[in-house]
């Protein structure tokens, strides 16, 4: 039967959490000395993008979750002084804008996580800046159309049904050992689903559901309590699934229920050099500034290619025909 929680809500989301601390291996050397959220995404770094949409919803305090080395993510969202003065003088008014903007966007604060210790550690280090209120957490790995509204929905979901809120969306069942993955109830309301239980990577085959879990959360601040006591997991690691998992069967106790909103919008994947190249290539054709000549030139370029074989001198030429099927 269709589920339903009235539970009264005490507290809007006005904070976010952005998890930062990742040494982003998979992209070395590019990020021997660059941290991998300041990869470029067409002509903005990855975390710009997570920020712009934390604020677009109307989330106008973010915590970045930091470690060694990530000094340039800090630095992106300050005022830079001696830039601003070099633009004004050469009355470069827009770039000048789009640099003062930057430090408009959100109250900015930074805390180091010390020990990568999973996401659920990273996300127990913001136990202190957001108290005992609700909060979003926004991962850079999942990047979000802004013309799909998916953390707006989330709290609009949060406000109708209370306790915590996920973002899932369907993947091939063959794929859900990459992904943690939800059991799920029906709701009353079209595209909201009730959360029962979390896997972390199930073994292939085992997989409550094809309903895979995307870097958006909305939680309750009950998670924490439940992180504090929560062993090491796969990997050796703190799951913030597993305590999501214990959230999502107290029903309407404390911290409970966990609902979700199945995401079928554009979403943008940078977590390895394949998918951060089709993201790129996606965006791109997608901006009203740059698309249409960059579409007309992938066409022509995508016409010269030998089939599906890969030329030697072209790297990323898989990412370019995948964007334009």
């Amino acid at each position: 039967m269709p589920v339903r929680s009235s539970l009264p809500v005490r507290t809007a989301v006005r904070k976010a959490v952005v998890p930062a601390a990742g040494l982003g291996t998979r992209f070395l050397p590019a990020t021997k000395a660059t941290p991998k959220e300041m990869l470029p995404v067409v002509d903005k770094p990855a975390i710009q993008y997570v920020v712009e949409e934390a604020a677009g919803a109307g989330l106008d305090d973010v915590l970045m979750v930091t470690g060694r080395g990530k000094r340039a993510v800090e630095d992106h969202f300050d005022r830079a002084h001696e830039l601003e003065e070099v633009l004004a003088a050469k009355g470069d008014d827009d770039r000048l804008a789009t640099v003062r903007d930057l430090s408009r966007l959100a109250r900015m604060h930074h805390v180091r996580q010390g020990a990568p210790l999973g996401l659920g550690h990273a996300v127990l280090r913001a136990r202190d800046h957001v108290g005992r209120e609700p909060f979003a957490v926004l991962l850079g790995d999942d990047l979000i159309d802004p013309r799909d509204a998916l953390l707006t929905d989330m709290l609009a979901a949060r406000t109708r049904f209370g306790g915590s809120v996920l973002a899932l969306t369907e993947v091939d069942p063959a794929q859900t050992h990459l992904y943690g993955c939800a059991a799920v109830e029906r709701t009353d309301e079209d595209g909201i689903v009730r959360v029962t239980g979390l896997v972390e990577k199930p073994a292939p085959g085992e997989a409550p559901s094809s309903y895979a879990v995307i870097g958006r959360y909305v939680l309750d601040p009950a998670v924490f309590e439940v992180l504090e006591r929560t062993a090491p997991g796969r990997g050796g690691e703190i799951q913030l699934t597993d305590a999501i998992h214990e959230l999502a069967g107290r029903a309407d106790a404390a911290g409970g229920p966990v609902h979700a909103v199945v995401f079928r919008g554009r979403r943008y994947d940078t977590g390895d050099r394949a998918s951060y190249l089709r993201a790129v290539v996606q965006l791109a054709c997608g901006r009203p500034d740059l698309g249409p000549g960059f579409r007309s030139w992938l066409r022509g370029f995508a016409e010269t290619l030998p089939g599906t074989e890969l030329p030697t001198d072209v790297a990323a030429v898989p990412a370019a025909t995948a964007a334009t099927h």
